[in-house]
């Protein structure tokens, strides 16, 4: 059964750009659970917890291919799931079930009331399979509608997975309470490219008119030259419902700190998110750092205003580009 759904679902997950990890239960050598403090307190002793906690906690989602027995699923799932705790939290799973009269649809009853409760959020679409139906000479026989129902699944699967993503990394370890209300906070990395690539494209337009100029990097760089220097910077960003609602990145150069990307979504201006930023970006500065500087747009009368009055200075005149440099001292007990 598992085999049957590796190969059906492969090419459609290398289509979706997602990983297909096949783990069998079995291979894991996991004892009927023996840790002595519970699984909500993450503290375990034992390497095959660990190494289970690391599998499950790498995973966005999962498909469970389970059998049934007595009206309920084997105790080998039960206790897998059990094993752990906040490593499932948020992340959806479906099931392909088999069996005889009721195809395995008992066992997923089941398994759907203690996935609950481990705050995983199991699909509508299910894959049941009757074995006297689909079983011949101990082999599956072909069958064009269950590999379109594996692939329905999957597809379920992994719009569920990025609809819950922000609820998983709010509780992610470097996570931070965010300034607004429902928002977090954390390091930005080449995989927020993407997202990071719209809020420059939608800030930096008001720049361009106010500054009468489309010379400005943000307006032109590509998703590939985001990524590139998301890897180098300090970038940090905060999220509301999935939705990136401003960013600021800083990178320190000996006793310098280069500060920039400042942006903000248009909507939220005026929410004091742009001081909070600031003052994140500050406590990113290396221990050596005794200035940040940044630029901006000569005539980015607003974002003067707001650079002084959080203790920025203008240290020169204009250049002949049209920005202005801005800097700030960082007192020696903040580092």
């Amino acid at each position: 059964m598992g085999r049957w759904l590796i190969d059906a679902v492969t090419p459609r997950a290398a289509a979706l750009g997602v990983e297909v990890v096949p783990v069998a239960l079995g291979d894991l050598d996991l004892p009927f659970l023996d840790e002595e403090e519970s699984p909500s307190s993450g503290d375990y002793r034992h390497e095959h917890t660990r190494r289970w906690s690391a599998i499950v906690d790498a995973a966005d989602g999962f498909i469970a291919v389970t059998p049934e027995y007595n009206h309920a699923m084997p105790a080998t799932l039960k206790n897998a799931l059990d094993y752990l705790g906040s490593e499932w939290a948020w992340k959806p799973i479906g099931f392909v079930s088999y069996g005889h009269t009721s195809a395995g649809t008992r066992a997923v009853q089941h398994a759907k009331q203690v996935v609950t409760a481990l705050r995983m959020v199991p699909l509508g679409a299910t894959v049941a399979i009757r074995i006297g139906d689909a079983v011949q000479d101990h082999r599956l026989r072909p069958d064009i509608g269950r590999d379109a129902a594996g692939v329905a699944l999957l597809d379920e699967l992994v719009r569920l997975a990025h609809a819950l993503r922000p609820m998983r990394e709010r509780g992610q370890a470097g996570s931070l309470p965010g300034p607004l209300p429902g928002s977090y906070a954390r390091r930005l990395t080449p995989d927020d490219a993407p997202e990071v690539t719209v809020l420059q494209r939608c800030c930096w337009t008001e720049e361009a008119l106010v500054n009468d100029t489309l010379a400005i990097p943000p307006l032109h760089e590509s998703v590939d030259e985001v990524r590139e220097w998301l890897a180098d910077w300090h970038t940090t960003g905060v999220w509301r419902d999935g939705r990136l609602l401003g960013m600021v990145r800083t990178l320190s150069d000996g006793t310098d700190c280069h500060l920039g990307r400042l942006a903000v979504v248009p909507d939220l201006r005026g929410a004091g998110l742009g001081r909070w930023l600031l003052r994140a970006a500050e406590v990113t500065a290396g221990p050596g750092c005794r200035r940040i500087q940044l630029f901006t747009g000569a005539r980015s009368l607003r974002n003067i205003a707001l650079y002084q009055s959080v203790g920025y200075q203008p240290v020169s005149p204009a250049s002949p580009d049209g920005t202005v440099c801005l800097a700030k001292s960082l007192p020696d007990t903040a580092h």
